[in-house]
């Protein structure tokens, strides 16, 4: 036999006899996969390009009715006709009309908003005069909201100089960080002129608010004269047309006669202040700013985030009248995420390296498998920074799921070298012998696991773009470690495995062992062959329960994560104003601080409601978890009587919208009957006992004042509908007129009647209009008011009249059985005209649906091919597929069934590695077996002896993956929920499935594996 090895040559041959040449190319790896560890970006979650378009026209005055018919609705449909729209929704208010067109993931959002432009601009002609042209903002929707937000402390100066200020000296320094998008600022006080004109006095001197207006907009002008140029030189020419202190703007003429001059301080008070508040920020219940900061899409936010408080140490320490603290950190979960799967990827390498020294019963032994993990890691961070991928939670959380799969291969080299080496076989000949006899079976491993990847990487929606950087990732480390293999492993067992009769007491203790359990276990084999039929029957009855098991089991998008966070949304009355949102928010911060484990509060207050976030201290410093916290906090919000307050969780992935369930009902009837069945649907969801809080966006409790002009009389006093609307206008709208100048910052200048009609508006009728003939006539001479209730806002949803029902679920209760709830009594009470679709995560889940099923049944498919043409035979990989992957599939969907887990998008990626890691167990059955059979043995005699002589390496790479992903099944922190549910999986599935492959498939090997006999291929390089 050796001289035969020694004459005879083979590719990988060169591997052995140049033992440098596996070194390097080890090497090599590293060196690239450690140069890759510097340069790689940092991010959450894989980057995704998903936008939306939202598209903001303002028509000041109008009513919702009027806004939606001559506004939304030629807006929504363009927006819908651009290419890479995924829906097109929109909500249209008094004043206002907001539709925002949602893009398809990683559609270029560049081009979109090009091609939108381009539609809207045609379209333009279709609005009327005084609305304002709709303009365009991408918002990122795996982000909606900043990264960072930056509180900000001055004492002594208000808001509107703070606002200033930072928008001169600390925006643009905080905008230059690498990696920076945007900066923003949050409850900001943006300086303004404001001219509040007082109407008796208007009155007193015969001025309409129109003729204020005018000379506003005649006498503050950027004047652009041009220059004077000679032979020699060339001066630009300027005046001063512009006006930019109060003063100046009070000696503006208004009206000048014979008699007299108006100035503007005669019939206004002009202040300098800021626009009108349409929001406040409060940090612990103190009025505040917030900076915010967007990172690029792709850039490395933990960079960004430390290179931020080395920015604001400078910023803080060069202006001492001013402080900016860190009020929010997106980066601390991503930060304490990562730092928990590091500890769960060093503690599963120990677990690795304990099990293969006890195993093997060689410390030198074990180095073989544990050399794998470093070069395996280093070489996929290589490849994914290659491929532009980057290192996030799920690129990590691939890294630490191939710790346990990369040793595989190598544990079986080593065994094998150290098997020959036990048996007199040289150091050189035990290597090269492994290297030819293991090819075949490592290839086939080696591809079986790595291709089962394959079809996640090419699906679509948000689990192909989230899970393509994990299934490559995962898919090149166990083909970089197959690699290794058969390149460095062959040799270094070689050097590091004890000859025969050389080993230490523990590694004959254990060989021993081993060889005790062989002999039992051959022994039991051959014993339940006598009950081939009984075993079938039992195999088929545990693969059948696959069905129930998956049915049964509760299943959702994502486990919900422990973010240390809770989101609140608050939602005020309709005719609520912004002083009256703040004071009712007020108590809301004391009592949520009051929370045990509470740590701050941040809250951005609109009139209509607003957004706020209490973030809690680390799970590992609580008794409870967020999702166990939940209720008390919503307990907490109902003491506020004036709000409705509704608390959410952070979105454990990359997803649009703010609520657990969202279901989306569309129809074309009007929204006074739409609103009884949104009661019913909200009723409903009150009445299954799953949800927290249930509401709709359908509320019919507006009020409003609606003016009946009498057409008649104001053509009776020479007047137009136009002039009337233009007049009142002036007064109440707050539109500016134009913009002045305050140290190279130009603000706006806003009129409006300083008396407080918002609260008292039959005032209305006591201003004053106009005529041509220049006679004052007050509003209510051709006007009277009449109230109304009106909704708050008018949605539409793929340009059909729409209503949303939405809720936050119990503890204990899916996303999914919530959402199955409502579509349930949707389709048992609403009529056939009535449509259902889903927004936020609910669309996710029914988009996603069951693609990862169908992407199972892919793999399978693509790893029968590829089993095919490794044995040149059709029946071999059935043997393995039908005698391994469903017995060990069923035993993993046990754990869903008894509730220890759920069916998600985490627990189904590992139940498509489960399928890859059984079937390697089959295949060093499937193939030793084959051999042989080939050096002339029966099939039952073949199957047995290789059962036994690979029950060892099984066990081995069993005990390796099972302890190496048990981590996984015990970890708590940041993160901890999906990786308990792969956890559990992979540790239930391999364990109940490698028990039932070593009885079950050898069966199915004499069954269905083809008859071979002895061939002129070389037996002695076979015999293994």
């Amino acid at each position: 036999m050796l001289k035969e090895l020694s004459s005879s040559k083979h590719l990988m041959d060169v591997f052995v006899r140049k033992p440098v040449v596996s070194t390097v190319l080890s090497i090599f790896i590293c060196l690239v996969g450690l140069w890759a560890v510097n340069a790689i970006s940092v991010l959450q979650f894989p980057k995704i390009e998903g936008a939306s378009l939202e598209i903001t026209t303002n028509y000041t005055g109008a009513s919702a009715d009027v806004v939606k018919g001559f506004v939304t609705d030629p807006v929504e449909r363009v927006a819908s006709t651009v290419p890479g729209v995924d829906f097109v929704e929109s909500s249209t208010s008094s004043g206002q009309s907001k539709v925002t067109a949602w893009l398809k993931l990683n559609q270029n959002s560049t081009d979109a908003l090009s091609e939108l432009n381009t539609r809207l601009n045609q379209i333009k002609f279709e609005l009327p005069a005084g609305a304002e042209d709709p303009f365009v903002t991408v918002t990122r929707t795996d982000r909606p909201f900043a990264v960072f937000y930056l509180n900000v402390a001055s004492e002594g100066s208000t808001l509107a100089q703070i606002t200033d200020y930072l928008t001169r000296e600390i925006n643009p320094i905080i905008n230059n960080i690498d990696g920076v998008q945007k900066v923003g600022i949050e409850g900001a006080r943006t300086p303004a002129m404001r001219v509040w004109l007082d109407a008796d006095k208007l009155n007193v001197f015969n001025l309409s608010a129109d003729e204020v207006y005018q000379a506003l907009a005649d006498n503050n002008r950027i004047s652009t004269l041009g220059y004077s140029e000679n032979e020699r030189q060339k001066i630009d020419i300027v005046a001063n047309t512009q006006m930019s202190s109060v003063s100046e703007f009070e000696q503006l003429i208004v009206k000048q006669s014979d008699n007299a001059v108006v100035y503007l301080k005669d019939v206004a008070r002009v202040e300098y202040s800021a626009e009108q508040a349409t929001a406040t920020a409060r940090f612990n219940g103190k009025d505040t700013v917030y900076i915010s900061v967007w990172p690029l899409p792709g850039a490395n936010e933990i960079s960004i985030g430390d290179e931020l408080y080395k920015v604001l140490d400078e910023i803080n320490a060069a202006a001492p009248h001013i402080k900016i603290d860190i009020a929010y950190d997106g980066t601390l979960y991503m930060r304490d995420a990562l730092q928990e799967i590091i500890t769960t990827l060093m503690e599963t390498i120990v677990l690795v390296g304990i099990v293969v020294v006890v195993l093997m019963g060689s410390f030198r032994a074990a180095l073989v498998p544990l050399v794998t993990i470093p070069i395996s890691i280093l070489g996929a961070i290589a490849a994914i920074w290659l491929m532009g991928f980057s290192l996030n939670l799920l690129t990590v959380l691939a890294i630490v799921l191939s710790v346990g799969l990369v040793v595989d291969d190598a544990i079986v080299v080593v065994e094998n070298v150290a098997r020959h080496m036990r048996a007199g076989v040289p150091r050189i000949q035990a290597a090269l012998m492994s290297s030819r006899q293991l090819l075949v079976p490592i290839i086939a491993m080696t591809l079986t696991l790595a291709v089962v990847y394959i079809p996640i990487g090419f699906l679509s929606g948000l689990t192909g773009v989230l899970f393509k950087e994990f299934a490559f990732t995962l898919a090149i480390a166990v083909l970089i470690s197959g690699v290794v293999a058969v390149t460095l492993s062959p040799i270094m067992s070689a050097y590091v495995s004890s000859e025969g009769g050389k080993e230490s007491k523990l590694t004959v203790k254990v060989n021993h062992a081993f060889e005790h359990l062989q002999n039992f276990y051959g022994r039991l084999l051959a014993k339940t062959f006598h009950w081939q039929g009984q075993l079938f029957f039992f195999a088929l009855i545990v693969s059948l329960l696959i069905v129930p098991f998956y049915l049964m089991s509760a299943k959702e998008l994502a486990p919900t994560e422990d973010q240390s966070s809770v989101f609140i949304i608050v939602q005020s009355p309709p005719d609520a104003s912004l002083k009256y949102s703040e004071d009712n928010v007020a108590s809301v911060a004391k009592t949520l601080l009051e929370t045990e484990g509470s740590k701050e509060i941040w809250q951005i207050i609109f009139s209509s409601g607003g957004f706020s976030g209490l973030e809690f201290v680390s799970n590992d410093k609580r008794d409870k978890s967020i999702q166990e916290m939940l209720p008390e906090v919503y307990g907490r919000l109902q003491s506020s009587e004036g709000l409705n307050l509704l608390p959410i969780l952070p979105s454990p992935l990359p997803t649009a919208g703010q609520f657990d369930v969202e279901l989306v009902v569309k129809s074309s009837s009007p929204y006074s009957e739409m609103k009884l069945y949104a009661d019913k649907l909200v009723g409903a969801a009150f009445q299954s006992g799953e949800f927290l809080y249930a509401d709709t966006d359908l509320k019919i409790d507006l009020p409003q004042v609606e003016l009946k002009i009498d057409r008649d009389k104001i053509a009776d006093l020479g007047m137009t509908v136009a002039n009337v609307s233009s007049q009142l206008s002036t007064y109440l709208s707050s539109n500016y007129v134009n913009r002045f100048d305050a140290n190279g910052k130009a603000y706006r200048v806003i009129p409006m009647v300083a008396d407080n009609i918002s609260s008292q508006p039959e005032k209305i009728l006591n201003l004053t209009v106009k005529t041509p003939a220049g006679v004052l006539i007050p509003v209510s001479a051709f006007t009277e008011i009449k109230y109304r209730t009106v909704p708050r806002t008018l949605g539409s949803f793929g340009q059909q009249n729409s209503f949303r029902v939405y809720g936050g679920i119990l503890p204990g209760v899916t996303k999914e059985q919530a959402l199955q709830t409502l579509e349930s009594a949707a389709a048992d009470m609403l009529p056939n005209n009535y449509n259902l679709d889903y927004a936020g995560e609910s669309r996710q889940i029914r988009a996603e649906g069951n693609s990862l099923i169908t992407v199972m049944a892919i793999s399978l498919v693509i790893v029968f091919l590829v089993l095919a043409i490794q044995f040149n035979s059709y029946r071999d990989p059935l043997v393995i597929l039908l005698g391994c992957v469903p017995l060990a599939l069923s035993g993993a969907l046990l754990l869903p069934f008894l509730e220890l887990t759920t069916i998600n998008i985490y627990s189904q990626i590992g139940l498509v590695t489960l399928v890859g890691l059984i079937a390697k167990n089959g295949i060093l059955i499937v193939e030793f077996a084959n051999h042989l059979q080939e050096s002339g043995k029966s099939k039952f005699d073949a199957v047995i002896e290789s059962a036994t002589t690979r029950l060892r390496p099984i066990l081995m790479t069993t005990a390796a993956t099972i302890l190496g992903h048990f981590p996984l099944v015990l970890v708590t922190g940041a993160g901890a929920e999906a990786r308990n549910s792969i956890g559990i999986i992979l540790v239930a599935g391999m364990a109940i499935g490698t028990f039932f492959t070593l009885f079950v498939l050898p069966v199915f090997y004499l069954w269905i594996a083809e008859n071979r006999s002895a061939n002129s291929e070389d037996l002695l390089t076979n015999d293994v």
